[in-house]
This record gives C-alpha cells, sequence and structure tokens, in this order.
C-alpha cells in the first residue's frame, strides 16, 4: 500500500490510521508471498535429516527462551512475591498457563488432591465435604476471562516515571479460560440460611489467605475453577482448585481453595483490612473496591521492542473491564491531542482481555502513544492526573490509568508521564 494510499485513510494526526486499514490489509498478502519461495538447492540445515522425536509433554522453541515471566523477590516470609506475564511478547487474549502470572504470600504448596477437601459450612442447613474429584462430577462451565492482581500498575504511582519494561509495570494481568463448577450450584446443594448474606474463603497455603465475598457476586458468576487452558490447574495458580471471581481483584479469586464457611457479614480479615484496601488522603481506607477498572495498555510498541526505522507500523495492545465487555479502545500518538478508535479482533466478550490493533506511519518524530478503553457500562479509562486525585501517598491498589510511552527520534520506547 503507498504512502498516497495510507494517508487517504488517516483517522487523526501525526500518522493514524482508520481501523479499517485492518480489513483490507489482507489484499497485500500476495505481495509477501512471492519472496517467500525456497529452492532445493539451498535447504537449510534442519531440512537435511529427520528431527528430534516426541515427547510426553511439549515445550517452547529454544529460540524463545527470552519469552518468560519475570520474577520479583521479596523481604519477608519465604515464597512472597510475585513473577509477571512478559505481556510485550504475547499475542490474543490468552496467557500460557506457563505464563500466567502469579501472586504468592507463602509460597507455593504441594497439595495431594486425594487428601485436600473443600469444606462449605456455616450458615447452611447442610455442611458439605468436597472432593477434587468429587467437584469434577458436577456440571462444569467454561469461560475465557481475565484475571488481574489489584496492585498491578501500582509503580505509575511514583512521582517520577520508572523506567521498566512494559511487563515489569503491568504484567500482574493475564486471559485464560477457566473451567469449574457454578458455586451457585455447591450453595444450593447446601442450603443457605436466611441470615446468609457473605462468604468468607480460605486457602490452604502457609499464609492462610482469606477474603470476605458478598453473596450477590456467588451467585452471578463465582466458580470453583478446576481447569486452566484445558488442563487441570497448575500449582501456581491454585491447584487443585480455586475460587474464581470473574471482574474482580485477583487475590479475592482465593487459591488453594479449602474452607467456604458462610456468614452475616464480613470477616474484616488481614487481607482485606490492612491490605487490599484503597487509602485517601484523608487518612480513611475504603474495604472491598472488589471491581478492577476498565482499563487498556499498548504492549507493542513498548519499552524494548523499539522502532528500527520510518514506515509503516502496528500499534497492538489488550483492554478490559471488571464490569464487562469493552465497548471501544481509542489510540493517539500525539499524547492526547487528537485520537482515531482501533480495531479489535473480535467481538469483546464479558470481564475478558480484548485484543486492539492500530496502523501508523512513523515518520521518524517523537511521538507519545496513548490507548484509552471504554467499557459496556460507558465507564471510560482515567488519565493518570485523575487516578491519583484523592490517594493518600503510596496507595497503589486498582491503578487504571491511561499509560504512556514516549517514542523519541531513534525509534526508542521509554514510559513517560502526560
Amino acid at each position: 500500500m503507498s504512502k498516497q494510499q495510507t494517508d487517504s485513510m488517516a483517522a487523526a494526526d501525526n500518522g493514524l490510521l482508520h481501523r479499517r486499514f485492518f480489513l483490507k490489509a489482507g489484499a497485500l498478502a500476495g505481495t509477501a508471498l512471492l519472496t517467500a519461495q525456497s529452492s532445493a538447492e539451498n535447504r537449510p540445515t534442519w531440512m537435511k535429516a529427520p528431527g528430534k522425536g516426541m515427547s510426553e509433554a511439549g515445550v517452547p522453541s529454544r529460540y524463545e527462551n527470552h519469552v518468560k515471566r519475570l520474577p520479583v523477590s521479596r523481604p519477608g516470609t519465604t515464597g512472597s512475591g510475585a513473577s509477571r506475564s512478559p505481556l510485550e511478547h504475547l499475542e490474543g487474549i490468552i496467557t500460557p498457563s506457563r505464563l500466567h502470572f502469579e501472586r504468592h504470600h507463602s509460597g507455593i504448596p504441594e497439595i495431594d488432591p486425594e487428601q485436600h477437601r473443600l469444606a462449605v459450612f456455616g450458615e447452611v442447613q447442610r455442611p458439605l465435604s468436597f472432593s477434587a474429584a468429587g467437584l469434577c462430577r458436577y456440571p462444569l462451565v467454561s469461560s475465557i476471562q481475565f484475571l488481574e492482581c489489584s496492585g498491578n500498575s501500582g509503580a505509575l504511582i511514583a512521582p517520577s516515571p520508572v523506567d521498566a519494561s512494559c511487563s515489569v509495570l503491568h504484567g500482574l494481568v493475564s486471559g485464560s479460560e477457566w473451567s469449574g463448577v457454578p458455586l451457585a450450584l455447591l450453595l444450593e446443594e447446601a442450603g443457605v440460611k436466611p441470615s446468609g448474606k457473605w462468604l468468607i474463603a480460605s486457602g490452604a497455603d502457609a499464609a492462610g489467605m482469606s477474603r470476605s465475598i458478598p453473596l450477590s457476586k456467588i451467585y452471578d458468576d463465582a466458580i470453583v475453577a478446576l481447569y486452566q487452558n484445558g488442563e487441570r490447574l497448575r500449582p501456581g495458580n491454585g491447584y487443585p482448585m480455586r475460587l474464581f471471581l470473574p471482574g474482580w481483584e485477583g487475590n479475592a479469586s482465593v487459591k488453594w481453595l479449602k474452607t467456604l464457611q458462610v456468614t452475616d457479614q464480613p470477616a474484616m480479615t488481614k487481607d482485606e483490612t490492612s491490605k487490599y484496601s484503597d487509602r485517601g488522603e484523608d487518612g480513611r481506607a475504603e474495604l472491598f473496591t472488589f471491581e478492577m477498572g476498565v482499563k487498556s495498555l499498548i504492549t507493542s510498541p513498548s519499552p524494548g521492542l523499539d522502532l528500527a526505522a520510518k514506515g509503516l507500523y502496528q500499534i497492538s495492545g489488550i483492554a478490559w473491564s471488571g464490569a464487562g465487555r469493552i465497548k471501544r479502545v481509542e489510540v493517539s500518538t500525539d499524547a492526547g491531542r487528537t485520537w482515531a478508535e482501533a480495531h479489535l479482533d473480535a467481538e469483546p466478550m464479558p470481564k475478558s482481555l480484548s485484543r486492539f490493533r492500530a496502523a501508523w506511519r512513523w515518520q521518524g518524530a517523537p511521538a507519545v502513544l496513548l490507548s484509552r478503553a471504554t467499557d459496556e457500562a460507558g465507564q471510560v479509562q482515567p488519565t493518570r492526573a485523575v487516578v491519583m486525585q484523592g490517594r493518600a501517598p503510596g496507595s497503589f491498589y486498582h491503578y487504571n490509568g491511561i499509560q504512556a510511552w514516549q517514542v523519541d527520534a531513534s525509534g526508542a520506547v521509554r514510559n513517560v508521564y502526560v
């Protein structure tokens, strides 16, 4: 496609093209195919002899060894910390299980599924106990949805922009297909008493993570997850079972689920008072801010994925909202002065990642890239200035402000504030 043709598709200033570009660009594929021919005389080494045999489980190519989680060690309890998904090296909306982010408060327990039980008790007529095998006999449901740590992107509260990659700044979000038993079925079997209003979920790790969940959420879409991306949960994500609460902060989806106690009020545990609460500048803490706000993120270009030369580039990223479906994503390359609507790969699903794309002709001049998401509830992703209003110093949970990437004249990309 010539520069004249692309210029006719301009949708905003600084080289951003209309999203219909991605509907027409397929006609260009034949041009690339003409250069993809090879002759028998120039066969590469791997075509001259049989390759390796098959194995019991597949592994990534050794040429993709750079695509891995970024471990972050923290002082304190052994095993406490987080590892982040390599967002800038991924595509689509599904995060491979091996690359799904993890957050632990006391390491990963090695649980024998034959000995592990899930107990349902409290304000119920019939206390129940379930094994993992027993739960697998119940009707299962599956959905593709995101999971995000409430501390994701918290580094952006720093007074000056942190010089770090997309993964380091925002890698505590991932998307998976989750399969499990609707928790409402189990509560129906137990028979919740009229006094039951909350559910206290506790895990089987050494930290004893526990969270209070209103029953309205449980009856809406909560599941006891047993599978992730078609396979049984991996230990780092809660094997043999975990609570999964679509659209809500990740720590509430308690891993290694052990007990579910129905109560008439929240438990006010350490994990929902001293931790995972939002402190305001007036000194007060807001509790139970479960839902993750509407958010988007350009994953490419981003720090480490620099531009090599002038020309046509694809801006790509992900958007999500705890309130439901993504309705629209807009992109700017001039620090928000003008915006163009991005192309969405597919019809957005509720509480799922959505992949967006925009075509951009970079002329070699400095630029600032932004993305802004709107969800079906009408919520628009806020600016950093708006998100920071009313926060106490160091209050980093539930940050969903617009991310700005600056591209300098050499094509290098870094985190900035606008």
